[in-house]
């Protein structure tokens, strides 16, 4: 297997990259960043899930932005099969297939590629790609940790690379307009923001150490993850509910509406002080392998004092507010409040009943098991835009963005796992004389898939 000094010495400093700018990208990246209407090369690493809807995607901006989906990577070949045809139905192209993002990050003719990967290769997939002169979309949360996180900031600068992170509210339309309502004053000075998940999920149960089945290349799959033996529920989708590999729904579904919550209060830095505490309710340990929490409160306060609360509900639960929020956002202000959910977005004003201001159009899914926020084609529309313009701020969700509302999650679960309140400094991204905490910032990596210290 390749190491990463040989994977980075052949594909971004290899014979075929060129100096510019004092920066080394292929000609193709640098290309596609100046503006040019040439077609962008697309790849997608991770095709089951939620890689599905990064296809599809793709597939759409075929003639109205020229892009090709040229290839699709997944450490399971089980899903090539049906995501090919996908592809083929949609474009009439056979996109080629492999395994390792490796071969990916080598192909010159590739510009950009996006990750639906665990959220534990988020931050290397990203690192690397960025050191091959590849743009990139990486969903969210951006990152597993609070380090790494830092690191993929770092690569996307010094690399002149666009990196756009999978926090679709950005490229909603209402959302976009609630956000320009508190930011404008519409209910005062907003001191409290509240994001809710309230995503009821029944026990996925237990099931003894196996082999990995012939189409799954385990060990790669796990990545920068310490080895564990294979179990059929620790792999697709379950990776989510143990801590070696995920972060509970906080970490999942909950980095949407951190991100709108942090957005709405017009927060551009970390919390000084975090505490989060839950459990696992109404799911038997002997039943189930799930180690996060399904029901969580955390609070975050800022230092002018202004709070971020976040509730985790994965039980059988009522909604909120008049909109019967699962999935979504309160604002409170001096002189009012805001509800938000979805695209649509209502405000009232002190003690009034009735909203004052708002969207006027109800733009929330029609499906009451859509949970995840509307809207993701004009994201990933957007970074294809932001290519060809070279400019960050082209971007609704620059890594930037994507990180800070990353941290929120990540914070949150240190405090619950170490059981207590935490004081965090944010110019060091350290915690304050707190060094069982400090450790959770980042993970013991597993050669070779090391997140470096300097990208």
């Amino acid at each position: 297997m390749t190491n990463r000094r040989d994977f980075i010495r052949k594909s971004a400093l290899g014979t075929a990259a060129i100096t510019l700018g004092g920066m080394k990208l292929s000609a193709k990246s640098y290309k596609s960043i100046q503006g040019s209407n040439d077609r962008v090369t697309v790849a997608v690493i991770g095709i089951g899930g939620q890689g599905g809807t990064h296809i599809n995607s793709f597939c759409g901006m075929k003639d109205s932005k020229n892009v090709r989906l040229k290839t699709l990577c997944d450490a399971d070949e089980k899903f090539f099969p049906s995501r090919v045809k996908t592809v083929e139905s949609r474009t009439g192209e056979t996109p080629t297939t492999v395994w390792d993002m490796r071969r990916v990050l080598e192909d010159k003719e590739i510009d950009a590629v996006s990750f639906a990967v665990p959220n534990f290769w988020h931050a290397l997939g990203t690192i690397w790609a960025c050191q091959a002169g590849k743009h990139v979309y990486v969903e969210k949360p951006a990152t597993y940790g609070v380090f790494e996180g830092r690191k993929m900031v770092e690569a996307a600068r010094k690399y002149n690379v666009r990196v756009q992170t999978g926090l679709q509210n950005r490229s909603i339309p209402g959302v976009m307009e609630a956000m320009k309502f508190l930011h404008d004053g519409g209910i005062g000075e907003v001191y409290m923001a509240k994001g809710t998940c309230y995503k009821p999920r029944d026990s996925f149960g237990i099931a003894k150490d196996s082999e990995p089945p012939a189409t799954l290349h385990y060990d790669y799959w796990l990545g920068p993850v310490q080895w564990q033996p294979y179990n059929e529920k620790k792999v697709h989708y379950n990776w989510h509910w143990h801590w070696a590999t995920g972060g509970g729904d906080t970490a999942n579904q909950g980095p949407h509406q951190f991100d709108v919550a942090r957005w709405g209060l017009n927060k551009n830095e970390h919390p000084v002080e975090i505490y989060s505490m839950g459990n696992i309710f109404g799911i038997k340990p002997e039943e189930c392998s799930q180690e996060t929490p399904n029901t969580q409160s955390s609070l975050f306060k800022y230092k002018d004092g202004k709070i971020l609360e976040f509730e985790t509900r994965g039980r059988f639960t009522n909604g909120e507010a008049g909109l019967d929020i699962r999935i979504g956002n309160m604002f409170y202000g001096t002189d009012g409040y805001v509800e938000v959910d979805g695209g649509t977005w209502k405000a009232y004003r002190k003690r009034e009943n009735k909203p004052f201001a708002g969207s006027g159009v109800d733009e929330r899914p029609t499906d009451p098991t859509f949970m995840a926020p509307p809207g993701g084609g004009g994201h990933y529309g957007n970074f294809i835009d932001a290519i060809r313009s070279g400019k960050n701020e082209d971007l609704h969700c620059d890594i930037l963005e994507g990180y800070m509302s990353a941290c929120l999650p990540a914070l949150a679960n240190i405090s619950y796992r170490v059981g207590r309140r935490l004081l965090f400094d944010g110019t060091t991204e350290k915690f304050i004389k707190d060094k069982a905490a400090d450790k959770l910032l980042t993970r013991n990596y597993r050669e070779p898939y090391i997140v470096p210290k300097v990208v």
